[in-house]
């Protein structure tokens, strides 16, 4: 696999366009896209330390708008177990914030590291398949929001009572969430799998659609496995979300294959018991030209005699 050089002069395209790059400038060539990358990464950082705080709070707010978390002088308070455990978690979110704040520039440079090494549809694949995880993700971010603020007013309807305070730990509550999160955001990738498959010709749009019911059930048995909750809401709606996504994905195999005329042979509108009609006409069959009875057949022609040899007198010396 030829990867290109970038800014290296004229010489280097030519080493990448005949794939005569050596080890060592495909290491160098890393080095310098995980450098660059890292830049990135490091300003995005910078950039998560200063809203570290707002998106806190932002986290916080599933818990605190629920009536039961408010204390008596109408607060929402959450502890720390260590003297540095805020601290701390407050460089990680700027570590989250910061990665997903420099995702265009790590991407880029994870993108054209490989890129020169694909064919020009998979260039395309990539693009499209790209475009489509980002809002992918971020629609199952927002519906784990949705789901940890009505599965925590459940849990603290069901375990609360009398007397009892309830104060959350900032360190496990803000891991939870942030977790529930990324599983959702990465189970909403699941219908990209399943176009995968039919874009590279692996599973046909009816052999997914016959899947369905299989579908479903990991749907529903992987909702009620992540979702903090015993009660069957959030695990009804992280399941119905995963299954509409699915059949889209399912549509959207269907008009590739209709693209790609798949499905379409020779035998696909014939019954098992009927008779496939022939699809080329058959030459005429004509009488051949009349054999003489009378003419010698398998005779063989007579043998030529070789010419008599001339002696001299000399021969017999």
């Amino acid at each position: 696999m030829a990867f290109a050089l970038r800014k290296r002069g004229p010489k280097a395209f030519e080493r990448a366009a005949d794939g005569s790059m050596t080890l060592i400038e495909h290491v160098r060539e890393l080095r310098n896209r995980l450098f660059r990358a890292s830049l990135g990464i490091v300003v995005g950082f910078g950039l998560g330390i200063w809203l570290a705080g707002p998106v806190l709070h932002l986290l916080q707010q599933p818990y605190c708008d629920l009536p039961k978390s408010r204390l008596a002088n109408g607060t929402c308070n959450f502890v720390q177990l260590g003297p540095a455990d805020l601290f701390l978690l407050q460089l990680k979110v700027a570590l989250w914030v910061g990665l997903i704040a420099a995702a265009p520039i790590w991407l880029y440079q994870l993108w054209a590291f490989i890129a020169p090494g694909l064919h020009r549809h998979e260039r395309r694949y990539a693009y499209v398949f790209t475009a489509l995880a980002a809002p992918l993700f971020a629609a199952g971010a927002v519906l784990a929001y949705f789901v940890t603020s009505k599965g925590l007013e459940f849990l603290l309807n069901v375990s609360g009572g009398g007397d009892i305070t309830t104060t959350l730990d900032i360190t496990r509550y803000i891991s939870f969430i942030t977790n529930l999160i990324l599983l959702f955001g990465v189970a909403f990738e699941f219908p990209l799998l399943v176009l995968m498959l039919n874009f590279v010709g692996i599973a046909s749009a009816k052999r997914l659609l016959s899947w369905w019911r299989v579908a479903i059930f990991v749907f529903f048995a992987f909702s009620a496995v992540v979702t903090p909750t015993p009660d069957p809401f959030g695990m009804t709606a992280l399941a119905i979300c995963l299954s509409a996504l699915y059949f889209a994905a399912v549509g959207v195999a269907f008009i590739n294959d209709r693209r790609r005329g798949r499905g379409k042979e020779i035998y696909a509108g014939i019954d098992d018991d009927e008779v496939s009609p022939l699809e080329f006409d058959a030459d005429p069959v004509v009488a051949g030209q009349r054999v003489d009875s009378t003419a010698p057949i398998g005779v063989p022609e007579p043998i030529a005699k070789p010419a008599p040899i001339e002696r001299r007198y000399d021969d017999m010396t």
